[in-house]
């Protein structure tokens, strides 16, 4: 019989996650394995936990739901709090696996801890990417390589739109006959003190009140798309600050893998057919796209996305203050929106776009400090943190990136403009 191995990464789900389509395809039975890499819960060489404790929290929930979903494929899942090129060798070796099934992947360090892995194993073994986490397919896209990705989001996104159609998700996967086929699986999922963290209790005034898992994905657009219709006024809400409903909040789920961009483009498309078809649903398809985006950058400049310079190669003076970022920080500088912002990300691990684009822009444009702080800072803190997105968005705010513009937001117009009755602000800052 043969023996299929999924590799988890950031595609924790079961339905449309070609990795796990392919694998139960292929096999008479599949293993699944995921890793709490001990590096992701390290401190950076900018002082902060690489996964601080919000999204320490949801990973948690979300692998949880994962293995009961396999389960129900009669699939076991193998989880270890381990580096993955020590573990993963020996243990392709006790279970005779000679294919892997993982999502394809290409920034640094996940690219490095492949090869290690590789490095290590028989070449007889083979190891299956697959691109799944886009909207727009890589190889659908109209461009014969990554180096022709236009230097802006309008071009690109005009030029997709008019030639690409969005692939169709694939189906869960039957479960496969055998049942766990003897296989003795005490592996645990570690709790937050294991990863490092203390318990903690959720904020009451978050936006973000969500759990992590595929299931909880698909609730989420139940009651967003069809249960009270807020997709039909996306646009007109979306740079909200307070509570669940002013935008999708489906980026975390986005995020890790728990949901599909696919997935969330067909539910438009179906609600657009039966319900309304307006401005503010395409412009959930916009943000995708602009999501999209941001990875097609990452795949043409790889590492330039985390340099100084950025992808533009910008030489420009940064500044690195230690008091300045102790207050950005603790919410302490001299402007309240600023500080509202931060200290909403601080206490519940969520921050609005609108919030994301002026506390970057007044940590880069007016205080001029390195803007890798701050990318690191929000890495660490945000419950939806997506390398691709993430510094994508910190270069486009700081100058390095893909804004041709180079805009620097007014930040005492900005919250005269989102937060007329200092409602937010006064919701953060009244202590």
């Amino acid at each position: 019989m043969s023996t299929g191995l999924i590799w988890f990464q950031n595609n924790l789900r079961i339905e449309d996650n070609l990795a796990l389509a392919e694998a139960c395809k292929e096999n008479d039975q599949v293993i699944a394995i995921y890793f709490f890499d001990p590096r992701q819960f390290e401190f950076t060489e900018c002082g902060f936990k690489k996964t601080g404790k919000f999204r320490a929290k949801f990973l948690i929930e979300t692998v949880t739901e994962l293995k009961e979903n396999l389960t129900s494929l009669n699939i076991p899942l193998f989880i270890y709090q381990e580096k993955p090129e020590h573990y993963l060798p020996q243990f392709l070796q006790e279970y005779d696996i000679s294919n892997v099934y993982l999502q394809k992947e290409w920034t640094r360090e996940e690219q490095k801890i492949i090869s290690k892995v590789k490095k290590e194993v028989s070449e007889t073994i083979q190891f299956k990417a697959f691109y799944d986490q886009f909207l727009f397919h890589p190889e659908d896209i109209p461009y014969s390589n990554f180096n022709e990705i236009p230097k802006v989001f309008t071009e690109f996104r005009k030029k997709c739109e008019a030639k690409v159609s969005v692939r169709k998700y694939s189906p869960t996967p039957q479960p496969l006959n055998t049942e766990n086929f003897d296989l003795k699986n005490k592996t645990e999922i570690p709790n937050l003190k294991a990863l490092g963290f203390e318990e903690f209790a959720q904020d009451s005034r978050t936006a973000f009140p969500f759990k992590g898992g595929e299931n909880q994905a698909k609730k989420r657009i139940q009651q967003y798309f069809w249960e009270t219709r807020n997709l039909a006024k996306y646009k007109q809400t979306r740079n909200g600050l307070i509570g669940e409903a002013y935008s999708s909040k489906l980026s975390a789920w986005l995020a890790n893998g728990s949901i599909s961009a696919k997935q969330v483009y067909w539910e438009v498309k179906k609600f657009e057919k039966e319900i309304t078809k307006n401005q503010d649903t395409y412009w959930l398809i916009f943000e995708l796209i602009w999501r999209d985006y941001f990875k097609f950058i990452s795949l043409k400049h790889g590492n330039k996305i985390f340099k100084i310079s950025g992808i533009l190669e910008k030489d420009l003076d940064w500044n690195k203050d230690e008091k300045a970022r102790e207050n950005w920080i603790n919410g302490e500088t001299k402007e309240p929106f600023v500080n509202a912002n931060m200290k909403e990300l601080a206490a519940t691990g969520f921050m609005s776009n609108r919030g994301r684009q002026n506390v970057a822009s007044y940590w880069a444009k007016e205080l001029k400090q390195d803007w890798r702080v701050g990318a690191a800072y929000f890495e660490s803190l945000l419950i939806d943190y997506d390398v691709h997105s993430n510094w994508g968005n910190w270069m486009y705010n700081s100058g390095v990136g893909n804004d041709p513009r180079d805009r620097k937001f007014n930040i005492k117009r900005q919250a005269e403009h989102y937060d007329p009755d200092q409602k937010f602000q006064n919701l953060w800052l009244k202590e």
